[in-house]
């Protein structure tokens, strides 16, 4: 089996250290292979934000191990965490987190300009992202003008147009009507199957049925870990 894209061994993460202290990950092992579709599941609370901000190096654990393409990222100083989630992490947020005054392409490009490229390739690559998305009539217009699944749209627009290897996405239908979810998923079930590693953050058990692994999280810990194909196979039940 190629080796894992994702490996993280036995990470906490433990705020108030002491008397009072909150456990968010309390020793979380897992493997994630190129080309994965996996929603991690849980409650509010139970530490899958906290793990998702962990594998979107957005924060380090207080304890532990983290590999991302076979780099440990788990010491990391900050301008270095930065520079691996521009070139190897695409963030799709429940927010949209879209700049009001720019159009659907300028969204895409503004997180392209850091990597230095110059204004026509920025312009081919966020074009052609919201192509892929379903949005090439609309590039000209701002989130005002656009429905909530149409911004959402253009924020995984956003997270795919550098061509990360990683998407992150943390609620991202939390807040749309159920016909702009159904089409959101289908777009990242089309990520997956393109090659990318499409991790999923939310509570939505609907949503966790459509993806082929779930884990499930529970005060900081991992619960379960299966599989959906033919029904839920157990992780440690089939072969690696």
């Amino acid at each position: 089996m190629e080796q894992p894209l994702i490996r993280v061994k036995n990470i906490k993460k433990i705020y108030n250290p002491g008397e009072n202290e909150v456990r968010a990950l309390d020793g979380v092992s897992l493997d994630i292979h190129p080309g994965e579709f996996v929603a991690i599941v849980g409650h509010s609370g139970s530490g899958k934000s906290t793990l998702m901000n962990m594998l979107g190096c957005l924060d380090v654990p207080t304890s532990g191990k983290y590999y991302l393409h076979g780099q440990d990222v788990s010491e990391l100083e900050d301008n270095q965490l930065s520079e691996i989630r521009n070139k190897e992490l695409g963030f799709i947020f429940q927010g949209f987190n879209l700049i009001s005054n720019l159009d659907a392409r300028g969204n895409v490009e503004l997180p392209l300009i850091y990597r230095r490229l110059d204004k026509a390739s920025r312009r081919k690559l966020a074009e052609e992202a919201l192509r892929k998305v379903g949005l090439g009539e609309r590039m000209n217009h701002k989130p005002s003008e656009m429905s909530g699944g149409q911004q959402q749209r253009v924020a995984i627009a956003r997270a795919i147009a550098a061509r990360p290897p990683v998407i992150l996405a943390d609620e991202p239908t939390g807040n749309l009507d159920s016909k702009s979810s159904e089409d959101i998923m289908k777009i990242l079930m089309a990520l997956s199957r393109s090659g990318r590693t499409v991790i999923i953050i939310t509570h939505d058990d609907d949503i966790a049925k459509q993806v082929k692994r779930v884990i499930r999280i529970k005060d900081g810990k991992i619960e379960k870990d299966y599989l959906n194909e033919n029904g839920q196979s157990e992780l440690g039940e089939r072969e690696e």
